[in-house]
């Protein structure tokens, strides 16, 4: 299994990109979220020049953010920087379009937003409708060597629910994931999705994204707060915007319900009341808020993958053994150095250093 690393996009992520690659990292992962961090493609790009061997992908870019041959355009031009290391990580979009108060794309607007891209990526010329209007559109003149579309861009696709899953298997991309929490029935969905597709099982392609902290017994609440929660924090995020017009009543039961709600009186107060998000995503998977008060260290550590490095070592070796092919720890603005922490765990779970 191989393991990779996740930045909140930063003009200087290069330097901890360079940094993993030293390490062993096998890809660095870098957010699309346009609100709350620096364009994407810049932080790629001078990721891309600084370094020599280590992947570089999208993780994951938001389709209606940026228009099919503004996409196609970039990754083309990435792949002129580090040929050959470039991924196409996408989604029906979370964090970026929630920013703006908007829910998920559809899965059938994803697919031909992802098919148009990867058309225009091999060259071909593509039907696009834009403005009411429908156009042909392809790269004018890729024989130049200004871009490069030569180098293949391996696809990975950000699938949560049963259909998305099979909209991935059917687009025969890498599969992602979020979160630990029941990682392994989701993989088991997502191999059901890949051989209904048509695929051998051993050919899926899987990467689990995660935030934790390794524990040493020391500074345990501080590392848990600043390194993990903002993950726990996002959970909850989540939970008021279900309460909206972003999606359903979406909320737990049990235990859980009493701390959402806690959230939620908090969140009533949020301005502008048209447009609480502005608020609410404020810091998302960055730093928990000095109100988010509901987010306690041990919240953390049981929503997290955190703990003491044996703990982590032994929950990345059942990862392993559930069949993952990659995971990605995301690292947190301001506490970047916690990637030698995890290089250890990683080598002490087996994991394969990218040579």
């Amino acid at each position: 299994m191989k393991y990779s690393v996740a930045f909140a996009s930063e003009t200087d992520s290069w330097r901890w990109t360079k940094k993993a690659e030293g390490l062993g990292y096998h890809a660095a992962w870098f957010y699309d979220t346009q609100l709350l961090n620096p364009d994407v493609f810049i932080c790629m790009a001078l990721a891309a020049h600084e370094t020599d061997r280590i992947r570089l992908g999208t993780g994951v870019l938001v389709p209606s953010n940026r228009i099919e041959p503004v996409t196609a355009n970039a990754l083309a031009s990435l792949n002129k920087i580090a040929p050959g290391r470039i991924d196409f990580g996408v989604g029906t979009g979370f964090t970026a379009r929630r920013t703006m108060g908007l829910g998920a794309m559809t899965l059938a607007r994803t697919r031909q937003y992802i098919e148009r891209v990867q058309a225009l990526l091999e060259n071909e010329i593509v039907e696009w409708d834009f403005e009411g209007q429908q156009r042909k559109i392809g790269f004018l003149n890729p024989d130049l060597g200004l871009i490069d579309t030569g180098a293949s861009i391996p696809l990975w696709f950000s699938a949560f629910g049963p259909r998305a899953k099979a909209l991935s298997a059917e687009l025969s991309a890498g599969w992602l994931n979020f979160g630990t929490q029941g990682a392994a029935e989701a993989l088991d969905e997502a191999r059901d999705a890949w051989t209904t597709a048509g695929h051998s099982a051993e050919t899926l392609q899987s990467n689990l994204f995660f935030l934790g902290a390794v524990l040493d017994g020391e500074s345990d609440d501080q590392k848990l707060m600043q390194q993990a929660a903002p993950l726990t924090a996002v959970m909850f995020h989540n939970f008021a915007d279900d309460t909206g017009p972003m999606g359903g009543a979406n909320l737990p039961r049990g235990p859980l319900s009493n701390v959402v709600a806690q959230y939620l009186e908090t969140h009533a107060n949020y301005e502008p009341a048209d447009a609480k998000y502005l608020k609410n995503h404020r810091g998302h998977l960055m730093f928990v808020r000095p109100e988010e008060t509901h987010v306690t260290p041990e919240l953390v550590k049981n929503t997290t993958m955190s703990g003491t490095r044996e703990e982590l070592i032994e929950r990345i070796q059942a990862l392993e053994n559930t069949g993952y092919s990659q995971v990605t720890v995301q690292l947190v603005h301001g506490h970047e150095e916690a990637i030698e922490e995890w290089a250890d765990v990683f080598r002490g779970a087996g994991c394969e250093a990218a040579a």
